[in-house]
């Protein structure tokens, strides 16, 4: 039987996933796989950004900051999170940078 309890550390258990900490792309059998959500944590350097847009997106996202100011280009405009607790949700279908 799979555990059903996961105890962790983002930055330790991201560093091992390219930041993914729950998705589809984590193994059958282990808590944190899940065809339904995904989480991600992501530290990003000042003036880090996207070599190329994400499209042909089919989930929800969901993305909160944390601290700092986090941009986030789409295909009608920028969205500039600043304070902690700000986020955004796009749907699927959506193209994002």
């Amino acid at each position: 039987m799979a555990e059903s309890v996961y105890v962790g550390n983002a930055s330790v258990d991201g560093a091992l996933d390219a930041g993914w900490l729950l998705g589809y792309f984590k193994p059958d059998g282990d808590i944190r796989h899940s065809t339904d959500l995904e989480i991600k944590w992501g530290v990003h350097p000042p003036g880090d950004q996207r070599a190329q847009w994400a499209t042909g997106e089919t989930r929800t996202a969901l993305l909160v900051l944390i601290s700092g100011r986090f941009r986030v280009d789409l295909p009608d405009r920028e969205v500039m999170l600043s304070k902690q607790g700000d986020y955004i949700i796009w749907g699927p279908g959506v193209d994002h940078s």
